[in-house]
């Protein structure tokens, strides 16, 4: 009989260590809230009157340093799935053609269920239950939390309140961003960092595989989006313009098309742990703010989760996770 293991949240952490329990044999579910997988590893499209454009509107790209995760990279790349960004640096890579490309492949090996926001979760004699906003699931005998620590923290302090206090005590920096496409190129360089409150802008469409029209994404630092969190997406957009045509030092072409994003939980913080696992309860987390606020570690965290918990299936299936 298979070992029924839910994962709530579809981000590369919790993809990452649904890829290891399936190759241990586990039956893996992934619910996620979002209308697709990937989380903060999102593409968003836009129509304008210049053609479509997209944007890579959370993380801009990534490294890969560890020899798990640089292994993995290298056959993602010999599959068009992700290709080298020279301009963020010798060692960043990108998703093709969009940044969501990467946690969709990961996705169709396995049983996601989007829309599907977990509100509660409890350990019954049958095993694991989940509360959605309309009804339940239950007869899980693991469960994983792949979500931000804000998220995560009310789920687990119902179950593991050590694992509650953990994602408490580590919070989430926020980020407004804006994404604007213009009828003429910006007469800027490719990628900027560090320019008064912009923490980071690029033209999306010069990364690797990208096409349509000129489309920029600026990110605010932590200090600006604190002192405007709760300004409306509109307010936001024109001042993120402002700042951008301050950068250049001269007047923008026209704009096609201004929106703002306000991610609450856009930077995590680093709890220290790489992962968190209950055994006697079959609970477990993951994430970057458990392992350090970059996709790589993300990974690590929910594929070093998975070795954990693969070693706990059944000795037929120790090692498996390890290949």
């Amino acid at each position: 009989m298979q070992i029924r293991i839910a994962i709530i949240g579809a981000g590369i952490a919790g993809l990452a260590c649904a890829d290891v329990l399936a190759a241990a044999g586990a039956q893996v579910t992934l619910f996620d809230k979002g209308r697709g997988p990937g989380g903060r590893m999102s593409t968003r499209r836009v129509d304008t009157p210049a053609g479509q454009a997209t944007f890579d509107h959370g993380a801009q790209y990534f490294t890969a340093r560890a020899p798990a995760f640089a292994a993995r990279m290298e056959d993602w790349a010999q599959a068009g799935i992700v290709a080298r960004w020279p301009e963020a640096g010798e060692d960043a890579w990108v998703a093709t053609p969009g940044m969501n490309a990467l946690p969709r492949h990961l996705a169709m090996a396995h049983d996601v269920h989007q829309g599907a926001l977990v509100r509660a979760m409890a350990r019954k004699s049958d095993g694991w239950h989940l509360g959605f906003e309309q009804g339940s699931q239950g007869g899980f005998d693991r469960v994983v939390v792949a979500l931000p620590a804000e998220q995560a923290a009310a789920l687990l302090g119902m179950c593991d309140l050590s694992f509650g206090r953990e994602a408490v005590a580590c919070p989430s920096a926020p980020c407004w961003i804006g994404m604007f496409v213009f009828a003429a190129r910006v007469g800027l360089p490719p990628l900027l960092r560090r320019q008064g409150p912009i923490a980071w802008a690029a033209r999306n469409n010069a990364k690797p595989g990208r096409s349509g029209p000129e489309a920029w994404i600026v990110q605010a630092d932590e200090d600006w989006t604190r002192a405007r969190l709760e300004h409306d997406a509109a307010t936001v957009a024109d001042l993120l313009l402002r700042e951008l045509e301050t950068a250049a030092g001269e007047a923008l072409p026209p704009v096609l098309s201004s929106v703002a994003h306000r991610w609450r939980y856009a930077r995590s913080g680093n709890a220290g742990h790489g992962f968190l696992w209950n055994a006697q309860l079959g609970l477990g987390a993951c994430g970057d703010w458990l392992a350090g606020p970059r996709i790589e570690s993300a990974w690590l965290s929910g594929h070093r989760l998975g070795e954990t918990m693969a070693d706990s299936l059944g000795p037929a299936l120790v090692g498996v996770a390890a290949q």
